[in-house]
């Protein structure tokens, strides 16, 4: 009995286990089984135990000097960079090096978000070199790979955007800005801004989302933090029409970010809109009766100017009762201050009325209730006095909202035009993920404006991961990140011969983790190289340490 090897075509390779016998005189070959779906560990098994069939002693010495150990977690890498592959991202990386360091940073973003030291100190305790085939590298590796990610974005991103509408390019488009603030003050991007994290005092980055129809980024581009979200669009319109495919497209922008600049840009490269207007902009509308109240009593109205801009109303009922009980609450919240400064105010006669009636009145701006609120004092009590006809005249739009576009009936309905615009709801999940605990894109940790633009490259990638496990595992109840823990915890078997590492057998995972597997459409290898490698970071933690 013996292993049989033939090569076809100099690169397929078929391994027989065959049997040799006489028949009438005649030597045949008889095939027990077929080899080529085996590793070429268990390949090499196969053929020591053969060699050593007629000495068995021998046969067991081998084996004295072979003695299996704990490896490196293996389950969390080997899914995510299979998804990686799946959605195109290791392809769109490459090969080189560099390629692969960026595709670990990817990786360890999505399973532990943090510093690139946290990226290396995660590649010590994973399998990372192995699957990857990456050899050592520290954390200025690391960071040297985020100039890289940022010179070779719009590289990547077209790639992407190839292998992900390589049938039919997106017709409609979906963009919007949000902010990240930072805790230094270094950062060559940093500066003072609309702050929507509430973050007084601190600086911050404006990130732009290019997403397609379906909610799946395109491209992402950060910007100055005193950046003004309708300056981010011109540099969208120019991807568009550059590398995206151009065309008969549609751009759907919140309030405030398309207006009348933008609508230029986009009427000259042949584009169109859907974006909505402001409070005042119905307002103003509504005095110059190019619309009415009652159209928003409609489930969806729609209004067309003779300019050829179409107008779609509605009034979202769910809206206007959280804005009165906002309103209400406030309300509350004021009146309880004044009781408040009324009650001190009674038991210190000497305290000042002056004093406590503008800490009244700084609460009220603070709520913005001045417009339909009035504050004075009486002696030394305050009163407040609430204006019902100008509550009334502001709750007059509460939940009422209007969109805007140029494209006509032909192109969409009214009721196309509001589901476009709801579509927008998808970047704001984005935002959502990739800020809070899920990505944490605000643990930047670079100061350089390129490497901040890698990093936020780096989230993007690992939103589009996440986004495709979330939808592999929309009918479980689990979590995408309590999924990739549980993965986390199957390790490989490290096979050691006289102490030096061999191979890592990967054994089968409990039923949980198989079907999380199944779902997302990944096999497990039964066998991984192990190179030995081990990486570990240039920066220790112990010399940062205080000693006793």
């Amino acid at each position: 009995m013996y292993v049989d090897v033939s090569t076809s075509q100099g690169k397929y390779r078929r391994y027989l286990l065959r049997e040799s016998y006489r028949e009438n005189g005649k030597v045949k070959h008889r095939t027990i089984a077929n080899l080529s779906r085996c590793s070429k560990e268990e390949i090499e098994a196969i053929r020591l135990a053969l060699k050593h069939k007629h000495d068995l002693n021998e046969l067991v010495a081998v084996t004295e000097a072979v003695s299996l150990q704990q490896g490196l977690s293996m389950g969390a890498v080997w899914l995510v960079y299979d998804i990686a592959r799946q959605v195109g991202i290791k392809e769109a990386m490459g090969n080189s090096r560099e390629g692969k360091l960026a595709l670990w940073q990817v990786i360890a973003r999505v399973i532990a978000p943090g510093s690139r030291l946290s990226a290396v100190r995660l590649a010590g305790s994973h399998a990372a070199c192995d699957i990857l085939g990456l050899d050592t590298f520290n954390e200025d590796d690391l960071y040297r790979n985020l100039d890289w990610l940022c010179a070779n974005q719009v590289r990547i991103e077209s790639n992407l955007f190839d292998a992900e509408h390589r049938e039919e390019e997106p017709r409609l488009f979906l963009y919007d800005v949000t902010s990240s603030y930072l805790e230094g003050v270094c950062n060559e991007l940093a500066a003072f801004g609309y702050n929507r994290d509430g973050k007084k005092g601190k600086k911050q980055i404006v990130i732009g989302l290019l997403c397609d129809e379906a909610g799946k980024p395109l491209s992402i581009e950060v910007f100055a933090g005193n950046t003004q979200d309708p300056a981010t669009f011109a540099s969208q319109v120019k991807k568009v029409a550059n590398r995206f495919g151009g065309g008969e497209v549609t751009f759907v922008g919140d309030r405030g970010m398309i207006k009348s600049k933008q609508v230029e840009d986009l009427v000259e490269h042949g584009f169109h809109y859907i974006t909505a207007i402001t409070k005042p902009q119905i307002e103003k509308m509504l005095k110059e009766e190019v619309i009415q109240m009652s159209l928003f009593d409609q489930k969806l109205a729609e209004v067309k100017t003779d300019e050829g801009i179409r107008y779609i109303l509605r009034r979202n009922p769910l809206r206007a009762d959280e804005v009165a009980a906002s309103r209400e609450s406030k309300s509350a919240s004021l009146l309880r201050e004044v009781e408040k400064q009324n009650q001190y105010l009674m038991e210190h006669t000497r305290a000042s009325v002056t004093v406590a009636l503008r800490k009244v009145r700084e609460k009220c701006k603070t709520l913005r209730l001045s417009g339909w609120v009035a504050l004075c004092a009486s002696g030394r009590t305050i009163k407040l006095v609430v204006d019902e006809d100008a509550i009334a005249e502001a709750a007059k739009l509460d939940g009422c909202y209007v969109l805007k576009t140029d494209l006509t009936k032909e192109m969409a309905s009214k009721e196309v035009i509001h589901d476009r615009y709801r579509d927008l709801a998808l970047v704001e999940q984005a935002f959502r993920t990739c800020k809070t605990v899920g990505l944490e894109v605000q643990s930047v940790h670079v100061r350089r404006a390129e490497r901040t633009r890698g990093h936020a490259f780096v989230v993007m990638l690992a939103y589009r991961i996440i986004q495709h496990l979330a939808e592999c595992w929309r009918d479980i109840e689990l979590t995408v990140k309590e999924g990739i823990d549980e993965l986390g915890q199957l390790c490989a078997i490290e096979m050691l011969v006289n102490r030096k590492p061999c191979c890592n057998q990967i054994p089968e995972p409990r039923e949980s983790a198989k079907n999380l597997l199944v779902l997302a459409n990944v096999r497990l290898p039964e066998v991984l190289p192990c190179k030995g490698i081990r990486v570990a970071t240039r920066k220790k933690l112990t010399a940062n340490r205080k000693t006793r």
